[in-house]
């Protein structure tokens, strides 16, 4: 009985160390959670003004000000569009985690669930490098192309009180 229930400890304590989050993803996850406000979009690698439409929602100006927030014990959040002329303002809801692509290199990503937590974005959701995380600030950014060009759009958030 004794060597079943020695068996046992070790099988589950292998189950649940195999689960775990890596130490970096751990320290990411904790220094994202809480709330953000996303101060401005900016862009780079490519000249001339842009404007477009982010995460298949609202336009850059109208994510400017959102207020983001990141529960650590469920992994869900969301975030606020404000009102303005041209913004659909309210609340939408998120599932987050950070993605660890190797290299040292780690992505915020997230997809759009219901009040009830399911996924309704028919699993489709998106991924963006983190640049710069620590308790005050995080700049996230992503690689896209326009008219064939590439660019990169920059996000930065401040932490909010």
């Amino acid at each position: 009985m004794t060597k079943n229930r020695v068996t046992l400890i070790l099988l589950i304590a292998l189950v649940a160390s195999s689960c775990s989050l890596s130490k970096v993803n751990k320290e990411y996850r904790g220094a994202i959670v809480g709330n953000w406000i996303l101060n401005d979009v900016t862009y780079t690698g490519n000249s001339g003004n842009f404007k477009s439409v982010l995460f298949n929602d609202v336009s850059d100006a109208c994510f400017e000000g959102s207020q983001w927030f990141f529960r650590n014990s469920n992994s869900t959040g969301s975030y606020t569009i404000n009102p303005g002329a041209e913004c659909m303002e309210g609340t939408r809801n998120i599932r987050w985690s950070v993605y660890e692509k190797g290299e040292g290199a780690s992505q915020l990503q997230f997809k759009f669930i219901d009040e009830k937590r399911n996924d309704v974005s028919g699993g489709y959701g998106y991924r963006l490098d983190i640049v710069t995380l620590n308790q005050q600030e995080m700049t996230l950014q992503t690689n896209t192309t326009v008219e064939g060009e590439p660019i990169t759009v920059v996000y930065h958030f401040t932490r909010s009180l």
